[in-house]
């Protein structure tokens, strides 16, 4: 059960790896689209607490793209077996 586990992550990283392919011009231009839509390097913090939640969850979408981009297989299987 586990290595299936460990293979679904691995594939899946894989996927993330092909679809956003740091060689490719069109992969650049939407994660640094998605990286200023999604705060990824600003706060997120608002005074409104629906759009601070808002802003939290575009970021979070934005975190996990770059997790499977830049994590190993070892690295992800470690955050995502924690969270159980």
């Amino acid at each position: 059960m586990i290595e299936k586990l460990r293979e679904f992550l691995w594939q899946r990283r894989n996927a993330y790896c092909r679809l956003f392919n740091i060689e490719s011009r069109d992969a650049k231009l939407v994660l640094t689209d998605l990286a200023s839509f999604c705060r990824a390097h600003d706060t997120t913090f608002h005074t409104d607490e629906r759009t601070h939640a808002l802003l939290e969850g575009r970021r979070e979408v934005f975190l996990r793209i770059q997790r499977h981009l830049n994590l190993t297989e070892e690295e992800l299987w470690l955050l995502y077996s924690r969270k159980g």
